[in-house]
């Protein structure tokens, strides 16, 4: 443990959470608090309630100032005819997060927790994206807006305060093209290059713990000379971009303004470490006094409020 000691914010959710430090992701945006990092790449809220012990321990030393949550995303894809893959049925999931909810509400007295609802979907670019990687892969806003709603149902029922970006995301304008990542078409021709070895049992090759190994198999993975398809970008249409970041850090920001929590865990509410005037800061035109540059902000692209 390090100090000044500054509030805590737990992020913990699936990739929307994971990659919310790239690509000028909205946790990055959060960082006057101290931000622990517990994202997963295709989690659903079933894989949540199974370590929500292991990431939140009732006998934690410190426990967080604030927990924002996310599942949803994936809990609410198709079900695959298999029985296998994310797909959380609606009752299980609104359960799933209640007790998640109750977990988190139950390790302190000063705990608060923030939901975020389920966002839409680019519907076009996520069948687009999965062609040849994914089978039988399942998004449509009807399904977002219905576990949206319910996560919306469910957090006003237990009092928690809940974000709602299924709403907030559409109300950018051409939201679609916004939005979400986009990401260079040469990881979309790695991705299938690692289903096809799978598939055809020639993995021994294959790290899967580092997957992007392949490029210095395939130099045409990453040559932007060698092919203009490949030097080229698509959207997965579901993660992501630092615009559509900015919608989910700009309401999450209005909930912790609005919020009557005390202390307050908006950015402008915190105290300033080490705020002192001292002789060791930039001499001012004067020449006689410094400047103290405890409090600028000049620095963020946007002065959030």
């Amino acid at each position: 443990m390090v100090g000044p000691s500054r509030p805590q914010f737990v992020l913990f959710g699936s990739s929307i959470v994971q990659l919310s430090f790239s690509n000028g992701g909205w946790g990055s945006i959060l960082s006057d608090a101290d931000i622990l990092l517990r994202g997963y790449y295709g989690w659903n809220s079933r894989r949540a309630v199974q370590v929500l012990d292991r990431v939140f321990p009732k006998d934690a030393a410190t426990q967080p100032s604030l927990v924002i949550v996310y599942f949803g995303g994936n809990d609410s894809m198709g079900a695959h005819s298999s029985g296998l893959g994310p797909h959380v049925p609606l009752p299980e999931y609104v359960e799933n997060m209640r007790k998640i909810a109750l977990h988190l509400k139950s390790l302190s007295d000063s705990i608060r927790v923030i939901f975020l609802s389920c966002p839409p979907v680019d519907e076009v670019r996520v069948s687009q994206g999965a062609s040849g990687i994914f089978s039988e892969l399942v998004r449509t806003n009807d399904l977002c807006k219905s576990y949206s709603e319910a996560c919306k149902e469910l957090c006003h029922e237990l009092d928690v305060k809940v974000v709602d970006l299924f709403t907030a995301i559409q109300q950018r304008d051409e939201w679609k093209t916004a939005c979400f990542t986009a990401f260079p078409l040469k990881y979309f021709a790695i991705a299938h290059r690692i289903v096809s070895e799978i598939l055809s049992d020639n993995n021994d090759k294959i790290s899967m713990k580092n997957p992007l190994c392949l490029m210095k198999e395939e130099p045409w993975c990453y040559s932007s000379s060698s092919s203009p398809l490949l030097s080229s970008y698509s959207s997965d249409g579901v993660h992501l971009s630092a615009e559509g970041s900015k919608v989910v850090a700009a309401e999450i920001l209005k909930v912790l303004k609005e919020a009557e929590w005390e202390p307050s865990l908006h950015w402008k509410s915190m105290p300033t470490e080490f705020a002192e005037n001292s002789a060791y800061d930039l001499v001012a035109a004067d020449g006689k006094t410094t400047l103290n540059p405890s409090d600028w902000t000049f620095h963020r692209e946007i002065q959030w409020d």
